[in-house]
């Protein structure tokens, strides 16, 4: 049985309240599974009465909780799976239960990193952009060209490629990144709230080009609709709404800004008098977006033909078969569940003996060894501070002979 000694009783009638309302649960219905009045179950909620501990695991059961989540230390994070749920549009019967996982595992995710950062005593320094109002006489599309440039500006990251978009993403903006299993169709989800920030579940399933654009999306969404959960698709049916419109434009004007693609475009044009379908490959591996993604911008940028892309489907082209052919070395990409931050606080918290080996794997979602090896790759390097974060590089004795004596 739990012990609930050291737990808060108003945190845990908190967290109670909290699972009950996402599961859609009244007040009178959670106190006749447990067999009290109402006025009983309120006191349990206010932490005004203690839980029996035969009590707690019937509560856990009954709302679809683990213990540990209910019993884990500080204030509760605030539900997002209500609000995620009301975001599911129609989806096949056998991808709901995915999805419901997915939407679980984000608010996991978010409870498991406020509880390290409490442990560690290291919160996440949040860099996000001001948010932007959406008009009806604006162009969206303009509007989020301008946004991305704007943003990437912000960044200092030019108008170039970036190939370490998540971790730029993670360390400077401070957002909350987790690849999780979801659905093909989905793409991935996004929720955020004033005390934990930005939180982004992308389909660790897709390749990483489509990753990336879903993160961008997803960030995308956070300029627009802050403190709008929601969840992505690959396709919607019918014109897309204005907010969908201008994060699709901000992924695509972030990863491949216009300036650079026309420079790019032309130097080759003027050197060769031709763009092939080899060029566009080549061009598609350069800013690490899919040949689809990439013959689309070029469209958006007049600088092919409308309709390209479809011509090209229909004509066979294989995108993966291309940069086999065309010998491109693929991109170094990782499709680790965890931000690198979080994987930082897990391991020095277990080396800080704040938490067992048991609640390691917990917190990296696997065994205790695969664990152990995790929290040793983790603490080999120099440049993991005890707040989680990365470290300059400080050395600066470049200049020093390495034929001089020793001292």
């Amino acid at each position: 049985m739990p012990s609930l000694d050291p737990v808060d009783p108003r945190a845990l009638g908190r967290r109670i309240a909290e699972a009950r309302k996402a599961r859609g649960m009244t007040q009178e219905e959670v106190a006749g599974h447990l067999g009290c009045s109402r006025p009983t179950y309120i006191a349990i909620e206010k932490g005004d009465r203690p839980l029996k501990s035969d009590e707690l695991l019937g509560l856990a059961r009954l709302l679809g909780r683990r213990v540990h989540e209910l019993v884990r230390p500080g204030e509760p994070v605030v539900e997002l799976r209500p609000h995620l749920r009301a975001a599911v549009g129609r989806t096949r019967e056998r991808d709901e239960s995915a999805l419901s996982e997915g939407i679980d595992e984000l608010q996991r995710f978010a409870e498991d990193y406020r509880e390290l950062e409490t442990l560690m005593n290291a919160p996440l320094r949040m860099n996000y952009p001001p948010e932007v109002k959406l008009s009806a006489r604006l162009d969206v599309t303009q509007l989020a060209e301008t946004v991305a440039m704007e943003e990437r500006l912000r960044l200092g990251l030019g108008d170039q490629p970036v190939w370490n978009l998540r971790g730029i993403l993670e360390w400077v903006v401070g957002l909350r990144i987790f690849y999780w299993a979801l659905p093909s169709a989905v793409a991935g989800m996004y929720a955020y709230t004033p005390e934990i920030g930005c939180c982004i579940l992308v389909n660790r399933k897709h390749p990483a080009v489509r990753r990336r654009a879903s993160l961008l999306h997803e960030y995308g969404h956070l300029i627009v609709d802050r403190y709008k959960p929601g969840i992505d698709y690959l396709s919607r049916s019918g014109r897309k709404p204005a907010n969908e419109r201008f994060a699709e434009g901000f992924a695509l004007g972030f990863l491949m800004p216009a300036n650079s693609v026309r420079q790019q475009f032309n130097a080759i044009v003027t050197s060769t008098d031709d763009f092939t379908v080899a060029d566009l490959c080549r061009l598609s591996h350069f800013y690490f977006v899919s040949v689809e993604a990439m013959c689309l911008r070029l469209e958006q940028l007049g600088l092919t033909p409308r309709g390209m892309w479809q011509s090209l489907k229909e004509s066979g082209l294989a995108p993966q078969t291309a940069a086999r052919l065309l010998d491109l070395p693929s991109h170094p990409a990782s499709n680790e569940p965890f931000p690198e931050r979080y994987k930082n606080l897990a391991a020095l918290a277990f080396e800080k003996e704040k938490i067992s080996q048991g609640r390691l794997a917990r917190f990296l979602r696997c065994d205790p060894v695969t664990a152990r090896e995790i929290v040793a790759r983790c603490l080999a390097s120099p440049l993991v501070g005890d707040d989680g974060e990365q470290r300059d590089f400080q050395f600066t004795e470049f200049q020093r002979s390495l034929l001089a004596e020793v001292k």
